[in-house]
């Protein structure tokens, strides 16, 4: 248990939170939080499953002062969440191209196994959305992911820290072209991570007071 919450805390999000950025977006793909492999991730994507883990989030706790309290501690959540989109693309690239398959049976051995070391399916889904952000009706989506992971790194003949693995990734993202709107930063394709955009005007803006817009 101990290490494949390592390889999902890896696939999560952990980034420094920083101002929102005030960029009007990218101009070459007009609505898109992100465009990867040429697929569009649009804002209204990303909104959905921001709104998804929100929903969670209020369903997990008891009242309205609880929820600001998480609302407080996850002001980076957009970006977080595009990250986790982001980088959930490119490890399935990585994936296939070592031809790591995992079968829907995984998948479901791998919950049933987690759901008998939490105490129960409802433990599972509350750990996994405190400790990684990640809402229920995308637990199995998750868990195809964490999966995957391992089953590459035991292609490559490592582990999913180790630079293999990652050099593994970073050939992913390079092959798929990562283009981040500039108001949720930029992907590092060396690390396959989004990182804060540097742009003195935006920096200059936010500084301003100016409102966050796309």
């Amino acid at each position: 248990m101990h290490r494949r919450r390592r390889t999902a805390l890896l696939l999560s999000a952990a980034i420094v939170a920083a101002p929102l950025l005030t960029a009007c977006g990218n101009d070459a793909h007009p609505g898109a939080a992100a465009v990867v492999g040429g697929q569009r991730i649009t804002v209204s994507q990303l909104e959905n499953r921001v709104s998804e883990v929100r929903t969670a989030q209020r369903d997990a706790v008891p009242d309205e002062a609880a929820y600001a309290q998480v609302i407080a501690k996850s002001g980076t959540l957009p970006r977080d969440v595009l990250h986790n989109m982001v980088l959930d693309e490119v490890l399935h690239k990585a994936a296939e191209d070592a031809d790591v398959r995992v079968t829907r049976k995984e998948i479901q051995q791998m919950r049933a196994d987690l759901e008998g070391q939490a105490g129960g399916a409802k433990a599972l889904e509350t750990a996994w959305l405190q400790q990684y952000g990640i809402p229920p009706q995308r637990l199995d989506e998750n868990l195809r992911l964490q999966l995957e992971a391992q089953k590459l790194a035991t292609v490559l003949g490592t582990d999913t820290g180790k630079p293999a693995f990652w050099n593994a990734l970073a050939a992913a993202s390079k092959d798929l072209d990562i283009d981040v709107n500039p108001r949720y930063g930029t992907w590092d394709v060396q690390k396959s991570s989004r990182a804060d955009a540097k742009t003195p005007w935006v920096r200059e803006v936010t500084a301003a007071g100016a409102q966050p817009a796309l």
